[in-house]
Order: C-alpha cells, then structure tokens, then sequence
C-alpha cells in the first residue's frame, strides 16, 4: 500500500517537478525552488507527506527512504540533503543543510544556513545587495532537536537541542544543549540524570 501510494504521489506531481524544471532555466533553480516547497507545504495530512516526498526526492541533493516531511515544512534550498528515517514537524524551515538518518525536528524548527548569509561591511551597499556565504549545517545522526529551536552550526550526533534553544556554536556530539544561546548543559553518554 505504501509503495502504491508513493508511486501515485511521483505521477501527481511530475507535472510540478517538470514545470519547475522549466522555470529554473528561467530563473536560478533556488529561486524556482522555493516557491514550489512552498505551495507543497501546504499539502494536509498523510497524503501531503508523500506529495512532498515524492517531489522532494526528485529535486533536492539527497532524501532517504522513511524521511517524513510534514504540514507546513519548507525548504529554501535544493542542495538540502536529508537521511534515511528523518523526521521534520510541522512549520520547519531548512534553509543548506546536511541532515543525518534517524534525526527529529519538533514544529517550528528553522536551520538557517549559518550566520553569515548577508554581508553587511559595506554600509554604503544596502544589506539585501551585499554577498553572503551560506553554511552547510550539519545535524548528526540519531539527534534531536526541539520546537522552536534555531540552528545556524553544526550540531553533533545523538546529541539534544532543548525547545526555543539557539544554537550559535557547534554543538559536540551527546550533548544536551539548551538556552540562547545554547549552552551544553549535559553530556549524554554520562550515567547521572539532570532535569533540563
């Protein structure tokens, strides 16, 4: 039933897929790209999670199987690579990102693509005109990050970002990280519990 369903999402949106082909000859493709994870994300239910997989799998670098993409999610660039068993809640927001298999986004996640994607040296030169450099934030394998959070650094695997965290450093590998800016609260491999 599922590779049934998953079949008839690739045929329903081929056409989407072949009209943003089209439209990134025009423009660049991740000025056509956005738009289109935009009119995806809107898409409900389980139906619109396999809409989004089958368009996502033909158009961003990577996406492996099991990945779910819910209600809302957007994804503002098509170099985004997502691993196998990945979760993205509701209202997430990815901008260049590396995500690891088995990792989970609680709603309203954004990964921004580093800190850095506006210049803004040259006061003469409004902000929006100024060249940035994007970062390939990476989230490790198996980690967790919370609702509301706000990654812009590498997050290490197995590792927790707690809720509204803002992760401005990288992350090290199983670690509890809370706060904004996040701070490590615990290291996850230790045998005492600490309430965050």
């Amino acid at each position: 039933m599922k590779h049934a369903l998953l079949f008839l999402c690739r045929l329903l949106v081929l056409p989407l897929w072949l009209a943003y082909r089209l439209e990134a000859l025009l423009l660049t493709r991740e000025k056509a790209f956005y738009g289109y994870s935009q009119l995806l994300c809107l898409f409900p239910g389980i139906v619109g999670n396999y809409v989004r997989f089958a368009f996502y799998r033909m158009t961003i670098a990577s996406l492996g199987d099991g990945a779910c993409i819910c209600f809302g999610a957007t994804f503002a660039h098509p170099g985004i690579r997502i691993g196998r068993g990945v979760y993205i809640g509701p209202w997430c927001n990815l901008g260049l990102c590396t995500v690891e298999d088995d990792v989970l986004f609680g709603s309203d996640v954004h990964v921004i693509s580093g800190f850095n994607q506006h210049g803004h040296e040259d006061l003469s030169v409004p902000v929006r005109e100024q060249r940035g450099e994007l970062l390939n934030v990476r989230i490790g394998r198996d980690s967790w990050i919370g609702n509301k959070a706000v990654v812009g650094n590498h997050v290490g695997e197995k590792s927790i970002v707690g809720a509204a965290a803002l992760v401005v450093r990288e992350v090290p590998p199983y670690s509890v990280a809370v706060g904004n800016p996040a701070e490590v609260v615990r290291d996850r491999r230790s045998a005492g519990k600490s309430s965050i």
